[in-house]
């Protein structure tokens, strides 16, 4: 195969057109997001309990709750947080279940539980982890909280509207109420009581179906409708009638106000009341795909809405991603370039150059396995991007060395650049295996770190063996062409002074060191035994710290606060 893709005049054009089309077709199906995605694990159970106390709620909730989640199979940990006026319950299932089977699992296991005291309310079984965040949008502007909210729905109705927008969740408003308040003095009055109020409103706010209507052509369905949901609606139910006409009117007696159940509910965004939409995406969207989308509508809707309404983006994900793609490019760009001036140094122009290009060939080609294998373009996987930088210019770099030195004997450029490709093959080969036997195991680990790990060995081993392809398929054969009919081209006057260079530095420098080296070979040895303990004691110490993921600085805090229960907050 190397001599025939060495002779062959087209073969390796082909080969490596292939893999750039490939590639760069490739690269608009891989989704770009923070983290991989992860199988689903845990499913979330909300309890509604209605004027309970965290103590009620943990004795008639969260405890029946773990009674009939422990009897099902697959769980591995139960966690129930029981608040005021409800129970939210988190169930971890283990790795080797069958989430859809554990899923049914936790609904029949909740839906069979009859001891929940007369108050509960149905549960609210569903699954964590469907959604990403990427973006939260802040609507700021000189409204009264209830306009603000009926603004900001329109916004998330006309954001939902965008074909890469597909969840939207609005924030910052408690349960949206028309509360009406009357003095005792006034009740007293008209000889009213609170019960006989709240019964005249709701004789006057009806919505029941009323049967139907059946004719030869059609059916009809009657309902009665008669529900007074606005300020001015309320404000002219009749309270009191008299037989001469006199009526009294619920505006009469009382303030009707539209407000939120909670006033304490709400978001303050540098320090004024704010709606917030929080925008998530699907596991198959892409993060940085629906950011643009959602900027560019913002935009927009900014030029068309009052001056006084601002629209400010924050708590950006796509950020994170951006950023990590940005140092992909620019640290590729920077290999590429320093591994063509380094190999402009010691080689020819097109020597250097046909090197060089192995960067760019082999990450298209490991891209366009990536998205064969459902991989995304993420945190972790972009990591492992960064390591095979080093790690594939190796083999190019011996297989172009060892090429120039059979050319340096005496050789035509195409025997040069088969023997020279076929006598390094096995330690190119060797090379390979060893990395793939360092970075396999990650795939084996067990745990949440594996689910974050094991995608490293996958993307390193994919741009590895396309490397492999371009070094010993398509290297060789640009090598060959370059080289041609330029055999003896003769030497410049700075590469024969910098090649004297490197003579002197091997011979005088480096030559030298390894002779006092063999010299001294058991204080060597000793050296480097006692560097071997002490960073094994640096280990052993504690000097040396281990973690799973380092610090990184972040741009952002979050403080929570505890109070007691009934501590006002405004």
């Amino acid at each position: 195969m190397i001599r025939y893709f060495a002779a062959h005049p087209t073969a390796a054009n082909l080969l490596m057109l292939l893999l750039v089309v490939l590639g760069i077709a490739a690269l608009p199906t891989l989704e770009r997001e923070t983290f991989p995605e992860f199988a689903p694990q845990e499913v979330q159970v909300n309890v509604p309990y209605p004027g309970a106390t965290p103590e009620d709620v943990e004795q008639a909730i969260c405890k029946r709750l773990e009674d009939a989640i422990d009897a099902v199979n697959e769980v591995e940990e139960i966690r129930c947080q029981a608040l005021e006026n409800s129970a939210s319950a988190v169930v971890t299932m283990t790795e080797r279940g069958d989430f859809a089977q554990f899923m049914d699992d936790i609904k029949s296991a909740v839906e069979a539980i009859d001891s929940f005291p007369e108050e509960v309310e149905l549960p609210v079984i569903e699954q964590l982890g469907r959604n990403d965040q990427v973006v939260n949008i802040a609507i700021t502007g000189p409204l009264s909280p209830p306009a603000l909210k009926a603004y900001a729905e329109e916004i998330k109705d006309r954001l939902q509207m965008l074909p890469l927008v597909s969840q939207v969740v609005l924030s910052g408003f408690s349960e949206h109420q028309l509360q009406v308040r009357v003095s005792a003095e006034m009740l007293q009055r008209h000889g009213l009581s609170i019960s006989d109020l709240a019964n005249a409103i709701a004789r006057q706010n009806i919505d029941l179906p009323a049967g139907s209507v059946e004719t030869r052509q059609h059916n009809y369905l009657i309902r009665f409708m008669d529900q007074q949901g606005t300020l001015q609606g309320l404000d002219e139910l009749v309270i009191i009638g008299t037989g001469s006409g006199g009526e009294i009117r619920l505006g009469d007696i009382a303030t009707i106000h539209d407000s939120f159940e909670l006033d304490e509910e709400k978001i303050l965004f540098n320090g004024r009341r704010a709606a917030l939409l929080q925008v998530n995406k699907a596991k198959t969207e892409d993060t940085l795909r629906v950011f643009n989308a959602v900027e560019t509508f913002i935009e927009r809707e900014q030029q068309l809405a009052p001056p006084s309404i601002k629209f400010t983006l924050t708590n950006d994900s796509s950020t994170v991603v951006r950023d990590r793609l940005q140092i992909l490019t620019s640290n590729g760009l920077q290999g590429l370039v320093l591994v063509f001036l380094v190999m402009w140094l010691f080689f020819q122009l097109r020597f250097a150059f046909w090197v060089a290009m192995g960067l760019p060939i082999s990450f298209l080609g490991g891209l366009f396995i990536m998205s064969l294998m459902g991989q995304s373009i993420n945190m972790i996987s972009m990591v492992a991007l960064l390591i095979t930088l080093g790690l594939l210019m190796d083999d190019a770099i011996v297989i172009a060395e060892n090429i120039a030195t059979h050319l340096r004997k005496g050789k035509s450029a195409f025997h040069a650049a088969v023997d020279g490709t076929i006598q390094v093959m096995p330690g190119v080969v060797s090379s390979f295996l060893t990395s793939v036997a360092v970075f396999a195991p990650l795939a084996f680990l067990s745990g949440n770190m594996s689910k974050v790990l094991e995608v490293i060995p996958v993307v390193l081993i994919a741009v590895l063996a396309v490397s492999l392809i371009e070094a010993f398929l398509i290297l060789h054969h640009h090598l060959e062409h370059a080289l041609k009919n330029h055999e003896a081209d003769k030497q410049p006057l700075f590469r024969q002074r910098f090649d004297g260079f490197i003579e002197r530095l091997r011979h005088d420098l480096l030559g030298r060191a390894i002779d006092a080296v063999i010299h001294w070979r058991y204080l060597f040895l000793g050296l480097v035994l006692a560097l071997f303990i002490a960073s094994i004691g640096m280990l052993a110490g504690g000097h040396l710290k281990r973690v799973a993921f380092p610090d990184i600085d972040g741009d952002s805090f979050e403080a929570r606060l505890l109070l007691p229960q009934g501590t006002p907050l405004w």
